[in-house]
């Protein structure tokens, strides 16, 4: 029999499925709190908290957007435990890819300072390399400096995903705006300026960000 939730605690449900659906990210608990109008993120956090109780959804402590949904059970609850079970043995090793040399492709060997282990169920899509984020423009995203961004390749995003791009020799991680033919690279962040890629300017696209892992706690 499925759980009961509340009309507030579907709210918040249907919210996270639709950000997953649209960026590739669950919504951090600002986020949540801005859009449902919650005075701070602390009852963002007390709901999801209810949530994960009531096995709707699961939190990984130390991600700042660890938050992933959980399949109904219903009559294969069991094999659907047993399988979860079984995937939380079989790790992936993922390449971390830390400062990226001007001009080299972003997994050349001399980039990847190592390989780690993840579980696959960790992310909505299975990223291709973790990034080393450098410096604070994506901040109000939940993105800060040190954080590991999981990333899958594609040279391809939709319009308000938060991508890794490349324009000419450096490699920026921001969120994708198109506007007609004219891209932007917005930060999250007032303290940086947006970047306008002009028709002469060298871009492409690395991938799209899936996901994060906090590398040290928030205070």
């Amino acid at each position: 029999m499925a759980v009961k939730l509340t009309e507030r605690q579907q709210q918040i449900l249907d919210l996270i499925r639709s950000e997953i659906s649209r960026t590739g990210f669950p919504p951090t608990r600002a986020e949540i709190a801005r859009a449902l109008g919650f005075k701070s993120a602390n009852a963002a956090e007390d709901h999801l908290k209810a949530l994960a109780k009531k096995g709707a959804i699961e939190l990984t402590a130390g991600a700042s957007r660890g938050i992933r949904l959980v399949e109904s059970q219903g009559s294969n609850g069991i094999a659907t435990r047993l399988e979860q079970a079984a995937n939380a043995l079989t790790q992936l090793l993922i390449p971390l890819v830390g400062r990226v040399a001007a001009g080299s492709p972003i997994l050349a060997a001399e980039h990847v300072e190592r390989e780690i282990g993840i579980e696959p169920a960790l992310f909505g899509q299975t990223p291709d390399y973790l990034l080393r984020v450098r410096g604070l423009s994506m901040r109000d995203a939940g993105i800060l400096d040190g954080d590991l961004l999981a990333v899958k390749k594609t040279p391809d995003a939709r319009n308000g995903q938060i991508v890794v791009a490349r324009i000419g020799d450096e490699v920026t991680v921001k969120r994708l705006s198109r506007i007609g033919n004219r891209i932007e690279l917005l930060p999250e962040n007032p303290d940086f300026q947006t970047i306008i890629v002009s028709p002469d300017d060298e871009f492409s696209l690395e991938g799209i960000a899936v996901g994060l892992i906090r590398t040290t706690p928030l205070h």
